[in-house]
């Protein structure tokens, strides 16, 4: 369709609809007919079945076999529901994981969300690159759109995902141990279905990314938190719990840390290995943001060469989180398992959003792009550090790498976490971070506020707020 034609078909379209919801045109109404509208207004038949075409996709009109185009009936219950501004978010009696994650994805302004979502604004990374690699793989994949991909990804994107990966270290194969996923969170779970059965112990760090901790209690496991620093977990008693509880695994972030920041020392992650081979426990290994760390860090995977440590990672952080686009390392019998599982459970990975990942990854732009973004993370990060001091928290070990600070509050977070919540302010409490879910004096924040000055003004009036509450 040419271009003046679509405007057309808009134009006409837009001008129904609005009659329409200004009730000018009554359900149950007909329509006029194709040649009679096109007569009326102007333009070919072809514009008015394109128009009305699109009324029947927004749900505005329905189309009956000989008799035409009529306007449907809406309840004003879903009017309303459809022209109403989202509600305000209550947490419930005590504030979880669920709610958290229903908040923030109900308003992802970064204003709103000092804790983050853990994803970076959209004018911090590059949309036109993406863009580009969409229109580009628009124009190339034809009759692929219509097929079913890989079972075990997109071949192409393995094949670079495997180099990247050698480049680091990990001796990573596209064909024998790689496997890509929608995202690193479905990498997760893979893993979790096949290795973890009700009453497995499973080791994850105090704090942790909380996600984790909902998935891995539906499948019935038993969490244990190992207490984590700025080298890395407490590997003294990583050891005592794996000889008192026979872990199934050990989920651990070993670059840039999700809440801290913090990274692996070499000395830790031989420590960790030593403890696995020891006690035969496998070792999961979470990237997601190790590629915010300047120069690369040593992966658990390079050095343990995907005996018994499995890598997860992805590319919704530094490119789009809507493409959904993540990867599996592990050695070949578990990931001939996991692949399987994978295609049992949905066939294959959408090919199209991997297609756009080879696309941008194939251009060679990809590296200097993540150098810009880390540049530009690890200004906001030593920003946002002293405008937190300036309200009076403490930073026990400042972060040097990432877009998550890790923040003492000195009082409990979750009713703060509640005082943020009436003024539409969402905080990240500590209690969510800890598989026990104890009280916590900490807080999350996301390195985007700060760009917000205003996020400063009301983070200062809720804390006063919070103090005089309780006094």
């Amino acid at each position: 369709m040419r271009q003046a034609d679509a405007t057309l078909v808009a134009q006409l379209a837009d001008g129904l609809a609005r009659r329409i919801d200004e009730q000018g045109l009554r359900p149950g109404t007909r329509l006029p007919s194709i040649r009679k509208m096109a007569e009326q207004s102007g333009v070919s038949r072809f514009t008015v079945v394109e128009a009305y075409d699109r009324l029947v996709a927004r749900g505005l009109v329905q189309s009956r076999r000989g008799a035409g185009f009529f306007v449907r009936a809406r309840s004003g219950q879903l009017a309303a529901v459809a022209s109403a501004a989202p509600a305000a978010f209550t947490p419930p009696a005590r504030i979880d994981v669920a709610w958290l994650l229903r908040s923030m994805f109900r308003d992802t302004n970064p204003s709103g969300m000092p804790g983050g979502a853990g994803l970076l604004p959209a004018d911090w990374l590059d949309p036109e690159m993406v863009a580009g690699a969409v229109r580009a793989v628009g124009r190339s994949v034809r009759g692929h759109l219509v097929s079913y991909g890989h079972p075990q990804g997109f071949g192409p994107l393995r094949q670079q995902i495997a180099a990247f990966l050698q480049n680091d270290g990990v001796p990573a194969h596209p064909e024998l141990n790689l496997l890509t996923t929608n995202g690193v969170t479905h990498g997760l779970d893979l893993i979790a279905r096949h290795l973890v059965k009700p009453g497995d112990t499973v080791l994850v760090e105090d704090p942790a990314w909380f996600v984790i901790f909902g998935r891995l209690a539906a499948f019935g496991a038993r969490l244990i938190g190992v207490p984590r620093g700025p080298d890395g977990p407490d590997t003294a008693l990583l050891e005592q719990l794996a000889a008192q509880h026979k872990p199934k695994l050990f989920i651990i972030n070993g670059s840039v840390h999700n809440p801290t920041g913090h990274t692996l020392s070499a000395g830790a992650a031989y420590d960790i290995l030593r403890i696995a081979e020891r006690h035969d426990f496998l070792v999961v290994e979470d990237d997601t943001y190790g590629e915010l760390h300047p120069g690369g860090a040593m992966k658990l995977a390079a050095l343990d060469r995907l005996k018994r440590v499995i890598l997860v990672g992805g590319y919704s952080k530094m490119l789009a989180a809507s493409l959904r686009v993540g990867y599996l390392a592990a050695n070949p019998e578990i990931l001939q398992k996991l692949a399987d599982l994978k295609m049992l459970a949905g066939l294959t990975s959408p090919e199209l959003g991997e297609r756009v990942i080879h696309r941008v990854l194939m251009e060679g732009q990809y590296r200097r792009h993540i150098e810009r973004v880390r540049l530009r993370v690890d200004d906001a990060r030593q920003r946002c550090l002293k405008g937190l001091l300036k309200l009076g928290l403490t930073v026990h070990h400042e972060p040097h790498a990432g877009m998550f600070v890790w923040a003492d509050y000195g009082r409990d977070t979750e009713a703060l976490a509640r005082v943020a919540a009436d003024h539409g302010m969402l905080l990240a409490p500590g209690t969510l971070f800890s598989p026990s879910q104890a009280p916590s004096t900490m807080l999350r924040f996301s390195v985007t506020i700060a760009d917000h000055r205003g996020v400063w003004t009301d983070l200062e009036k809720i804390f006063a707020q919070n103090v005089s509450s309780n006094q």
